[in-house]
């Protein structure tokens, strides 16, 4: 499908021109321009927050069965186009085909998950401490919700805001990441098609400075929804806090992955390879430390080198490729800047940190592997978002887990064991929103919540049905029949 990219701020049912545009550059092929997108003006994203608030009421009181049916439309159409959209995200952020399919596929699944959840809302009632008293507890719409979305997962983490506000009754002004706006389009002309009343959805394209200001500076708005940097989070908890509105965010990553002295070495080294590497290890999820026990550190790192000889880096439309190009020349510059203050620190590169060349002009770069790493390095304490890695060794699991938790951060953990005790005993100990054990710490259900601790996330969780306690407000209501 084409797009009119020009014309691609989607306010009050329309379609509208923007006062400039920015070029939309392929990453595997940065010769390719794929559009000239439309930027928002701030009177364009007022007017946009205006309809919200008009039609807001209206969809809270659409039939729940209405709700249902447009929420499961949005879904079957994304998984129905899942190899297309895919190519068009694959196209703009870099993804390999797979991981496109995959992104747009999963997305699908959160709207469908969301037509259900419409049916699910129920309430509560009690009995009142008063003779005669009813108490009925129930949920409302928080009204009109502000989604700021990143450029790594530009329509699954869309998706996963997007359709429970509006499972919940809510109504939406979106800015998604300037870098991947034409997924962002696609997802919009989908959603325009079936039947939300005008102005419940509204996608207002541009910068943080203009757009993303004017949203989180509303007093019109009510909530805010953001996933990004720590410093806008905290700009965004700022600017919320002085008119109430409700904000949750999701922030930083610093997560670590153990291999314990009974690891399994072959689901350590695939584990290590799928959560630090896959996506190009742009992920909030990514493992980038590695922490490692040193009765099996040589046996692992030998093994892990030698299958990161086997992943293929290439063009996102290429066949059996593991890990595309990085998404723009600012994150790539960013990795290789990295890669020299690790070897300065007295980090050992035991694989990788090379600029790739190919058919194509792109921003890639090889898989990297650093060995003899310390937690306390900068490296190690800040989020790269790069395909790199940091072993640190460490004595036993009481060192692993202190270095494990010695971070400002806390999204997800993992250990890779044999021992059910040390699985258990790391369970409990890891300061994190989510763990994972003999597994790869990138991946998770659509199910169930999501989100850290510390400074990665602030706010309620996002997922499944926790998902309602950001989208809803309680109401307690006293009655007395007679």
């Amino acid at each position: 499908m084409t797009y009119n990219y020009e014309e691609s701020l989607y306010i009050n049912g329309s379609w509208e021109k923007g006062v400039s545009t920015i070029e939309n550059i392929n990453p595997s092929d940065i010769s390719d321009n794929i559009g000239n997108i439309a930027q928002a003006s701030s009177e364009q994203v007022n007017k946009a927050i205006k309809a919200a608030r008009i039609a807001q009421p209206i969809w809270e009181k659409t039939p729940l069965e209405t709700k249902l049916n447009i929420l499961q439309k949005i879904g079957d159409e994304l998984i129905e186009r899942c190899e297309e959209l895919g190519e068009l995200l694959g196209r703009e952020e870099g993804k390999s085909k797979a991981e496109g399919k995959g992104e747009i596929y999963r997305s699908g699944q959160f709207f469908q998950y969301y037509a259900a959840e419409v049916l699910r809302q129920m309430g509560e009632n009690a009995l009142s401490v008063r003779p005669g008293i009813d108490i009925d507890v129930t949920r409302e719409a928080v009204g009109v919700i502000g989604i700021i979305s990143p450029w790594n997962f530009p329509t699954a983490t869309a998706a996963w805001k997007i359709a429970p506000a509006l499972a919940f009754g809510n109504a939406i002004i979106w800015k998604p990441a300037n870098l991947t706006p034409a997924s962002a389009i696609a997802l919009t002309e989908i959603i325009s098609r079936h039947g939300l009343p005008d102005g419940t959805f509204n996608l207002v394209l541009g910068s943080g400075s203009i757009v993303g200001n004017e949203l989180i500076n509303s007093k019109e708005i009510d909530a805010i929804s953001f996933t990004g940097s720590v410093e806008t989070g905290r700009k965004i908890a700022i600017a919320t806090a002085a008119n109430f509105v409700k904000c949750q965010l999701e922030m930083g990553s610093k997560n670590a992955l153990v291999i314990a002295d009974d690891a399994d070495i072959s689901t350590a080294v695939e584990s290590a390879i799928a959560g630090s590497f896959s996506g190009t290890g742009q992920k909030c999820t990514a493992s980038s430390r590695l922490i490692v026990t040193e009765s099996i550190h040589d046996e692992f790192v030998s093994a892990l080198v030698k299958r990161m000889g086997d992943l293929k880096v290439g063009h996102y439309l290429e066949d059996g490729i593991f890990m595309g190009p990085v998404s723009d020349k600012a994150q790539f510059d960013s990795n290789f800047k990295w890669i020299e203050r690790t070897k300065e620190l007295g980090g050992k590169l035991a694989f990788g940190g090379e600029k790739l060349s190919m058919k194509t002009e792109g921003y890639f770069m090889s898989p990297t592997l650093f060995v003899d790493t310390k937690n306390d390095w900068d490296v190690n304490q800040e989020e790269v978002f790069a395909p790199m890695a940091c072993v640190i060794k460490v004595k036993d699991l009481d060192e692993a887990i202190k270095t494990c938790n010695d971070t400002r951060f806390g999204l997800t953990a993992g250990i890779i064991t044999q021992s059910l005790k040390t699985a258990a005993i790391f369970k409990k100990s890891a300061q994190s929103g989510c763990v994972m054990v003999n597994l790869p710490t990138a991946g998770t259900d659509y199910h169930v919540p999501f989100g850290g601790r510390k400074e990665s996330s602030f706010g309620p969780r996002e997922q499944g049905s926790y998902a309602k306690e950001f989208y809803t407000i309680v109401k307690t209501t006293y009655q007395k029949p007679y």
